[in-house]
């Protein structure tokens, strides 16, 4: 008796699929991360000024470096971020080219207009999102919970600054769930039926990248990736009053 794939080869196909167009757009991405680089490594020393002059620094914390490359790395680590999310961006904007939000668009110019004023758009929610109250509340929630079990609240400039931004780039990135929802429903990269019914395993997977640039604790976890699943949600309703294949909710 033959077993069952441990993956549905639609999605398998589906993988293939990206996995393909990723790899036919490697210059670009490449491009794009050093100019990420280039752009991001000379700003890292403006943004680190502008960020510990904030108050996003909670009361009674000190921030240390700990070793003479630290600020260095940090620079690195900063355009990195940076030429990451132009080629994220840059893909979705493709999709947006190719594609439009609504289906029998005028293409390209309209679509990848309308594309770009949504990833902005999107974007920018995400980053307030992120900015006045994803970010404020856990930082205040670590340093309090070390200071309540009598640690030291000593944080390393790199880990505070790499928080702040890992997490503003998470919510700018994950805030476009449903532009990109409605880029795969309408370039018919996969069905509506499909979507709805891997809602449950793409819930699973926004919560575990969710963890990942989350605090290990629950609160943390449900700020980040609660936000998505719910525009997520948004994107599939918006599609059924596009006129969009009806399937079960």
């Amino acid at each position: 008796m033959e077993s069952e794939p441990l993956i549905d080869p639609e999605i398998s196909d589906l993988f293939k699929k990206l996995s393909r167009h990723i790899r036919s757009r490697m210059k670009l991405i490449v491009f794009l991360f050093l100019l990420g680089l280039t752009i991001g490594i000379p700003l890292a020393h403006r943004t680190v000024d502008f960020l510990l002059s904030t108050d996003l620094v909670p009361s009674d914390v000190t921030i240390i470096i700990l070793t003479p490359v630290e600020f260095i790395m940090l620079q690195v680590r900063i355009g990195a971020w940076l030429g990451a999310g132009l080629a994220i961006f840059a893909l979705i904007l493709e999709a947006g080219w190719k594609t439009g939000l609504v289906q029998k668009s005028p293409k390209p110019a309209l679509s990848v207009i309308v594309s770009a004023i949504f990833v902005v758009l999107l974007a920018t929610i995400g980053l307030i999102y992120s900015w006045n109250l994803l970010t404020p509340l856990l930082l205040e929630y670590l340093a309090s919970d070390a200071q309540y079990a009598g640690l030291s609240t000593e944080w390393t400039l790199s880990s505070f600054v790499g928080f702040i931004i890992s997490l503003c780039l998470a919510s700018a990135i994950g805030f476009q769930a449903p532009l990109i929802t409605l880029l795969s429903l309408n370039s018919g990269a996969i069905e509506r039926k499909d979507l709805i019914s891997y809602r449950k395993h793409i819930w699973f997977i926004t919560f575990v990248l969710g963890a990942a640039f989350s605090p290990p604790d629950p609160l943390s976890l449900f700020l980040v990736s609660v936000p998505i699943i719910l525009l997520f949600e948004a994107a599939l309703v918006i599609d059924l009053a596009m006129g969009g294949n009806k399937g079960e909710d």
